[in-house]
């Protein structure tokens, strides 16, 4: 089964590129163009992980994973930040709310699926564990 990625991008053509080379790398991928959309998706299709664009209209990504980690329905779902922002400093405010880490924009649609990767292991994926072995 393919892990489900929720991608919360406001810009079409980011998310268009992201979407793609997401689904390249084997994910299935939901989409929502701002955070209050983003909510909604989480708890209605529970993705296996939610990569969340920094800068968004009506609800700005960290206040959207403030509420999605103070949900108990959405809470378990991991967050990676998707940001232009490459301020260290900024991006270290990502840890405290629960993300597992940054990726930053402009990004390689090439390697994007293995940025993602390196930072979370989709369900069932036995590779962590298989290099403990």
């Amino acid at each position: 089964m393919r892990a489900r990625v929720l991608l919360v991008e406001d810009e079409p053509d980011i998310r268009l590129i992201a979407r793609a080379a997401l689904m390249r790398a084997g994910f299935d991928v939901l989409t929502a163009g701002d955070g209050v959309e983003a909510l909604a998706l989480a708890r209605s299709h529970a993705p296996d992980l939610i990569l969340l664009d920094w800068m968004l209209p009506e609800l700005d990504g960290f206040e959207t994973c403030v509420r999605l980690k103070a949900d108990s329905g959405t809470a378990p779902i991991p967050v990676i930040f998707f940001t232009a922002n490459t301020n260290p400093g900024d991006q270290a405010r990502c840890i405290p709310l629960g993300a597992l880490g940054c990726i930053t924009k402009p990004f390689n649609p090439l390697s994007l699926g293995e940025q993602v990767k390196a930072l979370w292991r989709p369900p069932g994926d036995r590779s962590a564990e298989d290099a403990r072995t």
